[in-house]
């Protein structure tokens, strides 16, 4: 199964994570098949930067994304494909 997820980049305490679709067995840091955009809470406001026609892709051939994008998508203003 594909999964559309966080992975965690940046120094100690001073995190930003990638959005990638990913195999769901692949560990978390671990290989992925895209990258479809970026989140970092650390700015104020935080940032979220989501390439919306990828996205859409990877939802209509079936990834599912976590619970945690799927807010983040809300965020950006993308629908998820439910």
């Amino acid at each position: 199964m594909v999964k559309i997820r966080l992975t965690r980049m940046g120094a100690h305490k001073r995190p930003f994570y990638r959005i990638v679709v990913a195999d769901s067995r692949a560990r978390r840091d671990g290989p992925f098949i895209e990258i479809l955009g970026y989140y970092d809470p650390m700015k104020e406001p935080s940032e979220i930067k989501i390439d919306p026609d990828k996205a859409n892709y990877w939802l209509q051939v079936g990834a599912q994304p976590t619970d945690s994008v799927k807010r983040l998508f809300q965020r950006a203003g993308l629908g998820t494909a439910e």
